[in-house]
């Protein structure tokens, strides 16, 4: 059964740190990937549902990194498995 909370998710955005360790603000990266503030700020904050793999690229591209340096899973003390098999099974 879903979440209660439709922003609930394991997935955490890193887009805080790598902005520090680079010296940049959101606004600049916006600006370098051509996303708006308000869209990068839901995503840093963890409230976005999806993002694109164009937009994700581009964010790679701009901070030089890897989409694992981005985002991490960190499941919940006592969440439940979704039952779902992995991609490669």
């Amino acid at each position: 059964m879903p979440s209660a909370e439709p922003d609930q998710h394991a997935i955490e955005v890193h887009l805080d740190r790598i902005l520090e360790e680079r010296g940049q603000t959101l606004t600049e990266l916006a600006e370098r990937v051509g996303v708006t503030i308000v869209n990068l700020s839901i995503l840093k904050n963890g409230h976005a549902r999806a993002i694109r793999f164009t937009t994700l690229t581009r964010l790679c591209e701009a901070l030089a990194c890897q989409p694992a340096d981005l985002f991490s899973y960190a499941p919940k003390v006592g969440a439940r498995a979704s039952g779902r098999r992995a991609a490669s099974e």
